[in-house]
């Protein structure tokens, strides 16, 4: 981005930043240690990437829902609150991540059970999690829509009181 005769001088302000962040320090440096746990407990270890002029993906998760009588209905998990929100955006992105994978299914059966309280007359839910890239600026003044990219997905089948298959 910037020009070639301050090509050096950008160098050493880099290698400045990732001195002063801690970076060349050893993993287990208490001042590496409290430098991260600062960044994270001011949630800028990100960056803004959020007001960036391209927006970044996002993931989701979509319940089909089986009724016996035969309709299926699309509902999203509901968070409460604005901090639920929040925690249920970091836990969607996080899930995409392979070393997530060990305890995806039962994160996701937690979700799909949250919503199913809400139906009790639902017989099976299929979850299915993907990734939602947003269009870009000229994509979008031509009137594109966002685009979803199936990822995983998982069925479950509820049983009643009885243990017995609905």
């Amino acid at each position: 981005m910037l020009p070639s005769p301050l090509e050096p001088y950008a160098r050493k302000a880099e290698v400045a930043a990732a001195w002063s962040l801690g970076k060349q320090a050893a993993a287990s440096s208490p001042v590496r240690r409290g430098i991260a746990t600062y960044l994270h407990a001011a949630g800028i270890q990100t960056g803004y990437t959020f007001f960036a002029p391209n927006v970044p993906g996002y993931h989701s998760l979509t319940l089909e829902l089986f009724y016996k009588d035969g309709r299926v209905e699309h509902e999203s998990p509901h968070p409460h609150s604005k901090s639920a929100a929040l925690r249920l955006g970091s836990l969607m992105d996080r899930l995409a991540e392979q070393r997530y994978e060990p305890i995806r299914e039962v994160l996701v059966k937690m979700l799909a059970f949250s919503v199913w309280r809400e139906h009790p007359d639902v017989k099976k839910v299929r979850a299915v999690f993907g990734s939602v890239t947003p269009p870009g600026i000229t994509e979008f003044e031509q009137g594109k829509a966002e685009t979803f990219q199936p990822m995983f997905s998982f069925d479950f089948s509820l049983r009643d009181g009885h243990g017995e298959e609905q």
